[in-house]
């Protein structure tokens, strides 16, 4: 489901994350399906499963208020990245091009990649090595219509804004 981009104050816009695309949302419900098939054993008597059920709460929390980002706001100056605990910003003038990546032209550009961080749960979020490009900063929430932000010397960005051409058309105003 599409969300309209919000115009806020002084010119800036904010970008929800994106839906999951169907593969992240599978991956997502399986995730959340094992706790509480964990808590279901614990309750029939596997008393083993007990403590990773209870686990798994805060986990996925972390994942959802630390790792998992619900906004990208573009101001004249920064891009603010926002998770429900934190922000970071990222200065526009680090930013060297801007553009929209398919997940085969990502494959066939950075070759073969290993997540470190959180995937699988809403998306995958943290780093990304790559055999190309070395680490990239990664904040997905689909497999497809990425955003790839160059950054110079400084390690790239690949998210998932919704409306992923908008954004890179207000980036690059």
């Amino acid at each position: 489901m599409q969300t309209a981009t919000k115009q806020t104050a002084r010119g800036s816009q904010a970008f929800p994350l994106s839906g999951m695309s169907r593969d992240i949302r599978i991956l997502t419900m399986i995730c959340l399906a094992i706790p509480v098939g964990m808590a279901m054993g614990a309750f029939l008597g596997v008393r083993a499963l007990i403590l990773p059920a209870i686990l798994c709460v805060p986990i996925y929390g972390w994942v959802w208020l630390l790792f998992r980002p619900s906004m990208f706001v573009i101001h004249p100056d920064v891009i603010e990245i926002i998770w429900p605990l934190k922000r970071r910003t990222i200065a526009r003038g680090s930013i060297v091009a801007a553009r929209l990546l398919s997940a085969k032209e990502l494959k066939r550009e950075l070759g073969w990649c290993l997540r470190v961080g959180a995937g699988g749960l809403w998306g995958g979020f943290g780093w990304l090595w790559t055999q190309r490009r070395g680490i990239v900063q990664m904040y997905l929430s689909r497999t497809d219509n990425l955003v790839w932000l160059e950054r110079g010397s400084e390690r790239p960005w690949l998210i998932s804004p919704d409306r992923p051409e908008e954004f890179i058309r207000a980036l690059t105003v």
